[in-house]
């Protein structure tokens, strides 16, 4: 354990043993109370050069790099002083993706799609690390990294249709809601298998550093995924062969019903299970968009200086549920959100702009109220192009498909016998 984590434990005795079986520190019921939580203060973590050794920065995978203090203030080596103009860019980014995220699961519970997950509380890990890259490096997302496709210039009509699966879905009915692609913008196919995204990333990183290239790769699992064996392939691939990637594990505490203790274990932080691999690891506060910024350009130099990979913990919370699939009510307190000590990221950067006179409330509101505008004349002419109930779907041909370069013969049999 870490910081003062408070954990409750249960034990399970057959006379000869006993079981350990991690549990939550608050169940439905409980008051949560996260006071337990010792966390490093912004300002106070040390930024080192890109390029120091892994084994010099157990103290980085141990705390928590922060830039806004409690008074909403930049503070710190950390602070990658940004211009107020980039500042409102990621404002609005994340105002952005919240009103779309409540929207598309206002639209889900009507039927109008089958399936959605919300990024509510987690809008700062996405975005401020894709205006943190290049738009040319390599991106490979889990769920909940929608923001990215934002940041990055995505019509917001072509996500939609891809969620209702109309004639327009640029994966033609081939993939769950949310698990976008975006080839034009470097967004990797998102997988319903977790974990397949982190070896990817690091083999696209590896062939880029074998072509000489200066682009590099990024990608994000959840800290249940860290139990996964692709996990591990990765953290070894990407210390053996120094690739330039960012590997992301977003610490939001919740898989879908199991707290993050059970894929932790007894190391005292995920970041710190980087070292282990010997790679540049860093223990960040998700819901600091100055501080994803920074930690994400850090890596992302070091991946571009030679350096290698560099391991990130985003110190975050789930707000909402895992997916339109889940109920959290049943496995923790409703208001847990509400009480989390690392606040709303939203909330924070805009006070940080208020706090120096580059925003105020009134542009706040009229920002909200223009994104939700958006929102609503997108979803519009989304269902332009057909509706998940009435079609048009995409053509029946399409079936068979960007499957092989070369259709195989079986599959020009079948698609004879169906007429089309």
């Amino acid at each position: 354990m870490v910081q003062g984590e408070k954990v409750r434990t249960k034990f399970m005795s057959n006379g000869q043993s006993r079981f350990h079986v991690p549990a939550p520190p608050f169940r439905p019921g409980d008051a949560p109370d996260f006071s337990h939580l010792d966390l490093q203060k912004a300002g106070e973590a040390k930024r080192p050069d890109p390029l120091t050794a892994p084994a010099k920065m157990t103290d980085l995978a141990m705390g928590l790099i922060g830039v806004l203090d409690h008074n909403h203030q930049a503070v710190g080596e950390w602070d990658p002083r940004l211009s107020p103009e980039v500042l409102r860019e990621g404002l609005s980014h994340m105002v952005l993706t919240r009103i779309y995220d409540a929207r598309m699961l206002k639209l889900q519970r009507q039927g109008k799609m089958s399936f959605y997950m919300k990024s509510l509380g987690e809008e700062a890990v996405a975005v401020a690390a894709a205006m943190a890259l290049e738009k040319s490096d390599m991106v490979f997302p889990s769920y909940r990294q929608q923001g990215i496709l934002f940041a990055r210039g995505r019509n917001i009509v072509d996500m939609m249709c891809h969620c209702i699966s109309n004639s327009r879905d640029n994966l033609k009915g081939r993939q769950l809601p949310v698990h976008y692609t975006w080839a034009e913008g470097n967004f990797f196919s998102i997988s319903g298998n977790l974990g397949t995204q982190f070896p990817q990333a690091v083999g696209y990183a590896m062939a880029c550093a074998y072509k000489g290239e200066d682009t590099i790769a990024a990608s994000w699992i959840g800290d249940g995924t860290t139990a996964a064996p692709d996990f591990h392939a990765a953290m070894t691939l990407a210390s053996t062969y120094r690739a330039p990637v960012i590997l992301n594990v977003v610490n939001n505490q919740w898989a879908i019903s199991t707290y993050e203790g059970i894929a932790k274990g007894d190391s005292p932080t995920f970041a710190s299970k980087g070292l282990g691999y010997g790679l540049a690891s860093l223990r960040v506060d998700g819901n600091d968009f100055l501080a994803v910024y920074a930690a994400t350009k850090w890596a992302a130099d070091r991946a571009r200086k030679g350096g290698g990979a560099t391991f990130i913990e985003l110190f975050t919370y789930r707000a909402d549920a895992h997916s339109t699939s889940d109920d959290p009510s049943r496995y923790r307190p409703k208001n847990e959100f509400e009480v989390w000590p690392l606040g709303d990221p939203i909330e924070r950067l805009k006070n940080h702009l208020i706090g120096f006179g580059e925003w105020d409330e009134e542009r706040h509101e009229k920002l909200e109220e223009q994104m939700t505008a958006l929102v609503v004349k997108s979803y519009k002419e989304a269902e332009s192009h057909g509706t998940l109930h009435d079609g048009p779907l995409s053509p029946t041909h399409t079936i068979f498909e960007d499957v092989y370069a070369t259709e195989d013969w079986r599959l020009r049999r079948q698609r004879q016998d169906l007429g089309v």
